[in-house]
């Protein structure tokens, strides 16, 4: 005998159709909102195999609800990063705390130069008689 019930796939086409004439009735930019709702849903099929106790149209919305979630917590994720860097240079870089006393690490070799890399040359008196220090280069 052949199978009794329309498998997820069928079933998620045959929805699909049916909602043909309310897609068509949508302003374009509403149309392809609900074209990627409907892929959202299509990525899981699989999983909707073993939903077989809701209706067909009740597992695409909850797909499609699992795909807007996981946006929403990608876009907080990426908001929280953009805030932590936007504090980042807004305040400098966060404060390392001190290591306890006597156990100050040394610096790595290079990391303090000896002397400052850009020397300062003295400019002509201006009017007022100050020096005017510049930068070489």
């Amino acid at each position: 005998m052949g199978r009794t019930l329309p498998s997820i796939t069928q079933a998620f086409l045959q929805e699909q159709a049916s909602l043909a004439r309310f897609r068509r009735a949508l302003r374009l930019e509403d149309q392809r909102a609900l074209d990627d709702l409907l892929a959202a849903a299509r990525h899981h099929l699989a999983a909707s195999a073993y939903a077989s106790h809701l209706l067909p149209f009740e597992i695409m919305l909850l797909a499609m609800l699992v795909e807007e979630h996981k946006q929403v917590m990608r876009l907080q994720t990426e908001l929280e990063e953009l805030r932590r860097a936007s504090r980042f240079d807004q305040e400098g870089p966060p404060l390392r705390p001190e290591p306890a006393e006597g156990l100050r690490p040394e610096p790595a070799e290079g990391f303090l130069p000896e002397q400052s890399d850009v020397e300062l040359e003295t400019a002509p008196a201006s009017a007022d008689g100050s020096e005017d220090p510049r930068p070489k280069g």
